[in-house]
């Protein structure tokens, strides 16, 4: 097996603002698998949190000496530790690789259906007058994402409920105390909001139970503090749900074991993704059919979008019936 990787910088169609900060590019490794005249291809995007780079992804594979077989997925995957974005490429590239050798889709490989839940379509911090700006230009998404971390959380998601009537969920990306999100509760219950993510710091497991005492409230989803298989049985002791993202997890295979194991814990299931290309969510598009929900909008945000062939039907983000990922450059 051959493998070509490259870092390429994203453009965003729109500054996007997260209680961290914001950024108008996001830069992603994405990788080509050619083995036996097939080439199979895959893209992840660093998760900031873990400390990766687009430099660490590409130097975990350019360090690979992997075997003559890209059938053999659970065998090349299981032993690798280190970069999850540059497992998580390497993943995607290799069922890619499968599904385009036997002519058929990965979600098809995996047992799985085409289905998905509505995708949420993430509207980052802004002002209240962008706030409503956004929420008016995206009317034709069946959910939304609202990032909040700031002063004017409420009165943000207030002018957005002004503006439409689809579910709303927030994410905090630990940018909310105790205190701030006691208070904001009654209010999101209120306001129709479906669900809380990671609304304090991955490690204030005390917040997160404390919140858990309060009824009613919107089920609370841990996001950065359930990143691989070994996070997921804790969760279940302070939050509702997981989460799940395969930068994080550094591919498909660590993805669906994650789901199956919060399930078995009574834990509910979001699929998310980081901001990238088509190429970057296809993946997680191959298993949106196991989620409750799904946040499968990073291409949407993007000001070009250098792949075709993921969906939007409906609201719902939907693989192509084609072979492997389904996606193929747009030009």
């Amino acid at each position: 097996m051959q493998l070509t990787a490259r870092t390429v910088s994203l453009a965003l169609a729109e500054e996007f603002g997260i209680a961290r900060g914001s950024r108008t590019h996001t830069e992603v490794v994405q990788l080509e698998l050619s083995h036996d005249g097939v080439v199979g291809s895959g893209e992840a995007a660093p998760v900031y949190y873990r400390g990766e780079t687009p430099a660490s992804a590409a130097a975990f594979l350019s360090s690979l000496d992997l075997p003559d077989d890209p059938f053999a997925i659970e065998e090349i995957m299981r032993p690798l530790d280190g970069d999850a974005a540059g497992r998580s490429a390497l993943d995607a590239a290799l069922h890619d690789w499968v599904g385009r050798r036997l002519g058929v889709p990965v979600w098809r490989l995996l047992g799985l259906s085409r289905r998905a839940p509505v995708t949420s379509y993430t509207l980052g911090i802004d002002t209240l007058e962008g706030t409503r700006d956004r929420a008016r230009r995206a009317a034709r998404f069946r959910a939304l994402k609202v990032k909040v971390g700031g002063a004017d959380d409420l009165a943000r998601l207030e002018a957005i409920r002004a503006e439409s009537d689809a579910p709303l969920r927030v994410d905090a990306n630990e940018g909310w105390t105790l205190e701030e999100a006691r208070s904001l509760v009654p209010a999101l219950v209120e306001l129709g909001v479906e669900l809380i993510e990671q609304p304090f710091g991955a490690a204030d497991l005390e917040s997160f139970r404390a919140l858990r005492e309060l009824s009613p409230r919107p089920p609370v989803i841990v996001d950065e503090g359930c990143q691989t298989l070994g996070d997921v049985a804790g969760v279940a002791d302070y939050a509702d749900g997981i989460n799940v993202k395969l930068a994080k997890s550094g591919g498909l295979r660590e993805a669906v074991r994650m789901v199956h194991a919060a399930r078995a814990l009574g834990l509910s299931v979001m699929i998310g993704c980081m901001v990238e290309s088509q190429l970057g969510v296809a993946p997680a598009a191959q298993i949106a059919s196991l989620a409750d929900w799904v946040d499968l909008d990073g291409h949407l945000l993007l000001a070009d979008e250098p792949f075709r062939g993921l969906q939007l039907e409906d609201g719902r983000v939907l693989p192509s019936h084609g072979p492997g990922l389904g996606v193929e450059p747009a030009q």
